[in-house]
């Protein structure tokens, strides 16, 4: 087994594929907060790829992080030179290939050298993903919460920023003080209208210290919109184990993921960017039937199974889509209630797209578990539940499937799985969601009055009905005999 290094690239398995391009050549150009797998595996593969053509030296990442466990991922990554292993699994095929466009990685800590570098005129790029949660919205309207205690105290201490957002606005403040053309700020994370969310919470930060400012940033700073997709699995020993026995390479932090990837972006870009499309990026003018289209049918997808399986004990993705009822529960309520009102999406068919979805979540080979899919559903069910419920309710249609699919959500939050086991907290919010969930056992409305995730399409009698039916069905029934009951017609 060889250790992952620059010194041992030329001694790794010659069936792995490592960088063609003299990394000491590298110049950094992009700035990504949040260096995670899904990161590694998308945008660093994407720049990895353009950099084996010879094209965008100047393009290479340096990591950021504001969160206590960046440091972890920093020192692990800084010992094997910031390379990594990628990991690409298909039912048939396994492969992997060493990726390197990080150059750099600045240690969470560090505040003034990470202002310093995103006053840096060579950063052009200024790139993120930092989960649906961390954009300081209100998950039911969208709009910024300056009222939030993080933003509150990053302006309190606008020289010693906290979050992101306040890591990004003392670096704009710096630029423009030096007389330094903005850079762009492009979101790779799961939020409708990424970029004018990003846009939102910057402004908005900036504006509870200096109008101005924030008025500047709403006028001259770039964010496009963009729609990014690939699944990406959490990194434990399995995985570490699994790279060393069959490619014969010790990884500190590998990267498992599926060999499908997809970016559509805008492309607005002042400061320049590297040529993405000719590693495979869409650009588009606009890209919202595009991410409409993947947030409700994939991630809304992942939802509709995440909480039967969770409450079944089903462990891995593919299993629930092996389990037929879960997957028949999948196929009833994504082609009779999610696809139908998704919006035409350029050269796309919606039931095609479909089709390969499924078979993205049964492949066996990826390991990524239920657990994960059911994470955050605070953040998560707004975006890509609530959505669907609301135009469908919008257009006097059935959503019965959308309201077992809330009312599953609920019993899991409720804590406990249907043999009894205990479901350890898997929100930020757990606390506030189990009591919700209990109150709802005997009052369904408690858990609709979540104003911040149902807004609205809680005031409707339709879906009040049907969540409380389905609730009660499954508290006297279980989770077995309601899917049944769902899948047979017999929703009355």
């Amino acid at each position: 087994m060889t250790r992952l290094s620059l010194a041992t690239l030329s001694s790794l398995n010659l069936a792995v594929p490592t960088p063609r391009y003299a990394r000491a050549a590298l110049t950094p150009g992009i700035l990504h907060f949040g260096v995670g797998n899904f990161h590694r595996a998308h945008l660093g593969v994407y720049l990895d790829t353009l950099f084996n053509q010879g094209l965008n030296h100047d393009w290479a990442i340096v990591g950021a992080g504001v969160m206590a466990f960046d440091e972890n991922m920093r020192q692990k990554l800084a010992g094997q030179d910031y390379l990594t292993t990628i990991v690409e699994l298909e039912n048939e095929t396994t492969s992997a290939r060493v990726i390197g466009p990080m150059v750099d990685f600045i240690a969470p800590a560090d505040k003034a050298a990470l202002i310093a570098r995103l006053a840096d005129p060579a950063i052009r790029i200024v790139s993120m993903t930092i989960t649906e949660g961390g954009y300081f919205v209100n998950p039911a309207t969208g709009a910024f919460d300056p009222a939030h205690p993080a933003i509150a105290r990053d302006a309190a201490h606008p020289d010693d920023p906290a979050t992101v957002f306040g890591c990004i606005v003392a670096g704009l403040r710096r630029r423009t003080a030096a007389g330094v053309a903005p850079f762009t700020v492009m979101s790779c994370d799961n939020v409708p209208h990424n970029g004018v969310v990003t846009r939102n919470a910057l402004a908005g930060l900036a504006r509870l210290t200096d109008a101005n400012f924030a008025d500047w940033i709403n006028a001259n700073l770039a964010c496009p919109n963009a729609m990014v997709d690939r699944i990406a699995t959490v990194t434990n020993d399995r995985e570490r184990k699994m790279l060393s026995e069959q490619f014969g390479i010790e990884d500190a932090w590998p990267v498992f993921c599926e060999d499908y990837i997809q970016w559509v972006i805008e492309d607005h870009f002042p400061a320049g960017r590297p040529a993405f499309e000719q590693a495979g990026a869409t650009f588009v003018k606009d890209v919202t039937p595009y991410e409409t289209m993947k947030i409700r049918i994939l991630n809304g997808g992942h939802a509709v199974i995440a909480y039967p399986g969770g409450l079944l004990d089903v462990h891995f993705v593919h299993e629930a889509m092996q389990h037929p009822l879960i997957k028949a529960f999948l196929d009833k309520v994504a082609l009779d209630e999610i696809v139908p009102i998704v919006p035409p999406v350029p050269n796309t068919n919606l039931k095609d797209y479909y089709k390969l979805i499924v078979r993205r979540f049964a492949n066996p080979k990826i390991g990524d578990t239920i657990r994960r899919l059911a994470l955050d559903g605070s953040n998560r069910q707004p975006k890509f539940i609530v959505t669907s419920l609301r135009d469908r309710l919008a257009k006097g249609v059935s959503v019965e499937g959308l309201a077992l699919e809330s009312a599953l959500w609920c019993r899991y939050c409720f804590g406990t799985t249907e043999s009894g086991a205990v479901i350890e907290p898997n929100d930020p919010n757990w606390d506030r969601l189990q009591a919700m969930s209990r109150k709802a056992k005997t009052d369904p409305a408690a858990w609709l009055g979540m104003a911040d995730v149902y807004g609205d399409t809680a005031k409707s009698p339709v879906f009040q009905a049907a969540f409380a039916k389905w609730l009660g069905a499954l508290w006297r029934q279980g989770t077995v005999a309601t899917l049944t009951q769902y899948i047979s017609g017999k929703n009355a």
